[in-house]
C-alpha cells in the first residue's frame, strides 16, 4: 500500500502565485498537479543537500 504524508506550510503569497502559475504551464489543470510539483521540488532539494561534503 502506498501511503501519503500531509505537510502544511506557509510560504509568501507571491511565491505561491508564481509556483501555481508555473505548475499550470507544466502540468495544466491535471488533478494532483500541485502534489506532483511539490514532490519534485522536495526530491530536488534533498538531492542537492544529500551530496557528500567535499573534503578539503
Amino acid at each position: 500500500m502506498n501511503t501519503m504524508g500531509i505537510i502544511t506550510v506557509k510560504i509568501p503569497d507571491d511565491l505561491e502565485v508564481k509556483f501555481r502559475k508555473k505548475i499550470l504551464d507544466v502540468y495544466g489543470v491535471k488533478k494532483g498537479a500541485l502534489g506532483m510539483a511539490i514532490t519534485e521540488a522536495i526530491e530536488l532539494w534533498l538531492e542537492k543537500h544529500e551530496r557528500p561534503v567535499e573534503q578539503k
